[in-house]
């Protein structure tokens, strides 16, 4: 595999990824400050906070197979880009990030575990750091570009045993994983200041316009992105 390739491929993965990845941090922000500091939203945040405490991982797994799946998918249905075998490209999306849900929503709760639910600068970088550099980087990157893989290969078994090489590994899962820090270390940071009711709807909003960014710029196929 050629080193000049993979940095070819994470700088024009980064310049892709860069305007989209700021508008998404202030939309963020704009969400945790209004939460801090706009008494007006409290209502909206009380409500899906009192849902999340509620129906607690159920409600991780809906919300975000709505946010995360229903959405993303709706939005390439109209704009044309789901051009093979609709119905299972939708049980793809669903599915997929309904356990995507539960497993990000499982290891929020390990995360209050292993470092408490103070919002200390230390705990959050230890947070942050644990979330990227170790949950996303290991398990969450490597599950969703295997998954894309299998989609992109139309659900075809020995297809996808056949994208199983090199450039996978040494190539598109590290663009992968540059690529979700650019979005998401800024994005975990604010999730984790955020009380644990609220951190999964914020990570769903996050999503939501992460998933629809990224599928407006899937035009060009030398750029491997997968949102986590």
């Amino acid at each position: 595999m050629n080193k000049s390739l993979l940095v070819a491929n994470i700088q024009r993965a980064l310049k892709v990824n860069f305007i989209p990845a700021i508008c998404l941090q202030v939309i963020a922000l704009g969400i945790g400050f209004s939460y801090f500091y706009w008494p007006a939203s409290l209502p909206v945040f009380n409500f899906f906070g009192h849902l999340k405490a509620q129906y607690g991982a159920s409600y991780a797994v809906v919300s975000t197979a709505f946010f995360g799946g229903l959405l993303p998918y709706l939005y390439l249905l109209s704009a044309g880009q789901i051009s093979f075998k609709p119905k299972s490209q939708l049980v793809f999306y669903c599915c997929l990030w309904a356990i995507m849900g539960w497993l990000v929503d499982t290891f929020y709760g390990l995360q209050i575990t292993l470092f408490g639910k103070d919002t200390d600068i230390a705990t959050l970088i230890k947070k942050t750091a644990f979330d990227q550099f170790v949950f996303s980087a290991l398990l969450t990157c490597p599950f969703l570009t295997l998954s894309y893989q299998f989609k992109d290969a139309q659900f075809n078994f020995k297809r996808f045993l056949q994208t199983l090489d090199r450039r996978l590994l040494l190539l598109y899962l590290p663009t992968t994983i540059v690529t979700n820090w650019l979005v998401w270390i800024p994005a975990v940071l604010l999730i984790y200041l955020m009380p644990p009711v609220l951190q999964i709807p914020l990570f769903n909003l996050v999503l939501c316009f992460f998933v629809l960014v990224l599928a407006m710029l899937n035009s060009d196929p030398k750029v491997t992105s997968a949102p986590i």
